[in-house]
Formats: structure tokens, sequence, C-alpha cells
């Protein structure tokens, strides 16, 4: 409960006000005729506080590319999905920043706009009701559930389809999520197709996670990362490791005595600043950082 007030004492703060321009780069993963979101209401891109940037309303999925400098290039690809409980996409914290943080070891990053729940200028009280009403929340994303996943594996395929393009390999495409990206993370590698399983993958406390947790054949390898007082997901970052360790698939569990939910690439004084540091290591040892 207290991980949930303090979520609510966060999206208690207005907007801004300021709206930010979309990014005119991004590249979308469907053409016509293929599943798409309802679009209720318009899409919305705006500054929104403690979050920096956030998108809402995507019923389009698309991806936008981040290119590492060539000098510096390793050939290796991650696809990104930010977090928002599947109502927004925190863009800068989970997204762009984290794109930068990759680029600066030599990785081309894809920031994914996966598919979201429709909002409307309700959108603060819906979330923290559904936040404060669990099974709600649970509810209200079953349906997106296939769609999002959709848009995780065709992202893989487009990468790895256009890997030349991007100065990568195709056997070198990873993907990382932040809590419900880090759901769309592991939903991707659970429907088991080879041409859109990551090559290796890292679920920042990751939420929403099913129950059991069907770990798929030749699964890549995984990085499970979440503070332990994360009363939103520390139960499925614990569930995602034991499943993928149960099933003979290579895990490395991080766990930090504090930090809370949602931190993406903020600096806040406490464990979880390291983070990336414990990934970039665990990236280290599986050779995707090198040439």
């Amino acid at each position: 409960m207290r991980a949930v007030l303090a979520i609510m004492a966060m999206f208690s703060l207005a907007s801004s006000g300021c709206a930010v321009a979309q990014v005119n780069d991004a590249i979308p993963l469907w053409r016509a005729a293929v599943p798409t979101a309802a679009a209720i209401h318009p899409e919305v891109t705006e500054n929104r506080l403690p979050f920096g940037t956030i998108t809402r309303n995507v019923s389009q999925a698309s991806i936008i590319p981040y290119p590492a400098d060539p000098a510096i290039a390793n050939g290796t690809a991650v696809i990104i999905a930010p977090g928002g409980g599947f109502h927004m996409l925190s863009i800068d914290n989970e997204g762009v920043a984290v794109a930068k943080w990759l680029n600066s070891m030599g990785v081309t990053a894809f920031v994914l706009r996966y598919r979201l729940l429709q909002t409307g200028d309700d959108f603060t009280s819906v979330f923290i009701r559904r936040l404060t009403h669990f099974p709600e929340l649970v509810t209200a994303v079953e349906p997106l559930r296939p769609m999002a996943t959709a848009d995780g594996e065709q992202a893989v395929r487009y990468v790895r389809a256009n890997a030349a393009r991007f100065g990568v390999r195709p056997n070198r495409v990873g993907m990382m999520g932040f809590s419900a990206g880090g759901a769309v993370t592991v939903w991707t590698m659970m429907a088991g197709h080879a041409d859109s399983r990551p090559d290796f993958a890292a679920a920042i406390y990751p939420g929403l996670l099913p129950d059991p947790i069907a770990v798929p054949k030749k699964a890549p390898p995984l990085f499970v990362l979440v503070a332990d007082d994360d009363k939103l997901a520390r139960g499925d970052s614990g569930r995602l490791d034991a499943a993928w360790r149960s099933a003979g698939a290579k895990s490395e569990f991080v766990t930090y005595p504090n930090g809370g939910h949602g931190f993406g690439m903020a600096t806040k004084g406490k464990p979880t600043d390291g983070w990336t540091v414990r990934m970039r290591d665990w990236m280290q040892a599986l050779g995707v950082l090198t040439k």
C-alpha cells in the first residue's frame, strides 16, 4: 500500500500544461489491415511531473531509433519498452534516457511505443483507481495483452530484418522493459516464436506477469532487477527469475534493499542508483558490448 500511495502522490501533481512535439522519426510497426487499438482519444504527449515527457493513447505502435556513434558501435541492438501501467509511456525516464545510456556503450537503441489503454481527461483519477483496485487494472489490461505482445514481437522482427540498415547484427537483438514494459518484454519471449524472440532480455521491476510463467524453449539469457521495497513488482520479479532457473535457462537476479518502483534512469540517492552498472557488467559478460 505504501508503494501505491507514493504513486498516487506523484500523480496528484498536475501536468505542466506544456505539450511536447511528437517525434517525427518514429517507424510504424504495422501497415494497413493489421490489428489496431481503437483510437477513441487522440494521442497526447506532454510534460507531466515528475516523469518528464509521457505519451498516452498510443493506438499505432512504432519504434524510435537511436543509433550508436559509428566510432564506438558494436553491432548490438536493444529495444526498450518504457513503463506506465499500460496507461502511458514514461518516454523520458524509461525510454530516451535509457537509449542514450545504451548509445554510450556502443549499443543502437529503439524505444518501443506499444499500444496502450485509451484515456481521456480523467486519466489521473482512472489510473489511481485502478492502481488501488488491482483486479480492475488486471481486467482492463487483459484485452490489451495480445496487442502489446504483438507489438513487442514485431519490433524484434523489424530490427532483425533491418539489421544491415541499422548497422547491427541480427543475432544480437536484445529487449528490455520497465514495469509494464517489463511485462511486454516477458510476453514477447513467452510467445515462443523464433523470429521474434530477443537474443537477450532484461526486465526491470516487471509487473502484471502471468501465473504461472511459461518459459519458452531456447529462452534467452535474462537480467531481472528490482528493489526489495517495491511492493508492486518484487513478487513478480522473483517468480520470473525462479521460472527461468527452473527451466534451466540463464537468469541474473539483482535486488536492492530499497529504491521503490519506477526509478528508471533518475538518480534518487538510493542503492538502485547503481543499477546501470550491474546491467552493463551483465551485458559485458554476455559479450554483447564488444565488436
